[in-house]
């Protein structure tokens, strides 16, 4: 039984670090590939399309080799699905364009609220005291290390209104839809990538036209390019594989908050590698949201603990009711005449 702990334990934090590393590489990666000193590649709902036609690729091939089974979820589950993922990537994308980055920054935040308040009406599902607290001090360090100026327009509210909700609710379908076909985190995957993959690749050239006033076909395709957008694609395919494992594992509200540590990865490594200016205000909000982190991460097992404690305590039921009593009796006068009967038919 404590090996067993063990070993859950350390797929937990394996799970963990595949998703920080592989969304800061992804990060990275991207940063060279669409930054104006880069390769200017700057066609992200189309790229996303490529993320997602790859992983449906890996999908495809593990099903082929056995790797994984395939379990029936409904269809239009899927679809419904894929159109609120897909609405996430959108939205997000209209959102940044259209917002300031300290507004894009705020809205990005709110998605752990907006999850919370989710779980509850969805799921009637309650947090303690210690997790709101942990979560406030998350927000609080986020937004200080990353919201800058903030401006607001109609059009990009609404857009950031879209991507908030869908996205949260895109996160809390993950875990809804593991545990109602008691499907794998990568089966599932491997079902919505392709429909994903079909509907970006299709409709994402014209969202980056609406974006960037260019058409992908214009863009002049050169090897360092072709190199970060395959590097892209082979860290999304892990990026995609752990977000679904994390969510099945925790929860979305766990994946929100402790995701929030590739924030930090980001800046510290933007300062490292791309020269990015590093304050005592990015500095000081890094370190308050990694506290905040630290105290989630206790306030959840507290909670774990206290809800084991309260099913160890449950009264156990020692007396019996009047009518459970007759019915005892009732099936005591009746079993021999049960008994009877089969060597009266053999005689």
């Amino acid at each position: 039984m404590e090996n067993e702990k063990k070993s859950y334990a350390v797929s937990d934090v394996g799970a963990w670090a595949m998703n920080v590393i592989s969304s800061v590489g992804i990060i990275m990666a991207n940063k060279q590939l669409m930054f104006s000193g880069g390769y200017a590649f700057s066609f992200a709902t189309t790229l996303t399309g490529f993320h997602f036609a790859v992983t449906a690729l890996v999908g495809l091939v593990s099903n082929a080799a056995g790797y994984s089974a395939s379990k029936h979820v409904p269809m239009w589950e899927l679809l419904w699905f894929s159109i609120v993922a897909n609405m996430s990537i959108t939205g997000m994308n209209f959102s940044l364009m259209l917002n300031s980055v300290g507004f894009y920054q705020i809205s990005k935040l709110s998605m752990i609220p907006v999850v919370c308040v989710m779980e509850w009406i969805l799921h009637n599902k309650h947090y303690s005291r210690e997790v709101k607290m942990a979560v406030v001090v998350v927000v609080i360090g986020v937004g200080v290390c990353t919201v800058t100026d903030v401006k607001v327009n109609a059009k990009g509210f609404i857009c950031a209104c879209i991507a908030v909700l869908s996205t949260s609710l895109q996160q809390i379908s993950i875990g809804s839809l593991q545990k109602k076909y008691s499907i794998g985190s990568f089966e599932l995957l491997s079902k919505t990538a392709p429909i994903q993959a079909i509907s970006l690749l299709i409709f994402g050239p014209f969202v980056d036209y609406f974006l960037s006033g260019k058409f992908i076909t214009t863009y002049k395709l050169s090897y360092g390019a072709l190199f970060f957008i395959l590097l892209s694609c082979s860290l999304a395919v892990f990026c995609n594989v752990s977000q679904y494992l994390c969510i099945g594992r925790f929860s979305a509200v766990s994946f929100q908050v402790l995701g929030h540590m590739k924030t930090v990865c980001v800046l510290t490594l933007g300062w490292i590698l791309f020269d990015s200016q590093l304050t005592l205000k990015n500095i000081m909000g890094m370190l308050t949201a990694v506290v905040g982190m630290i105290i989630y991460s206790w306030a959840v097992e507290l909670e774990k603990q206290a809800n084991a404690n309260a099913k160890a305590t449950l009264p156990i039921k020692n007396s019996l009711t009047e009518e459970e009593i007759r019915l005892l009796k009732e099936g005591v006068e009746i079993a021999p005449l049960k008994d009877v009967e089969p060597s009266l038919t053999k005689a």
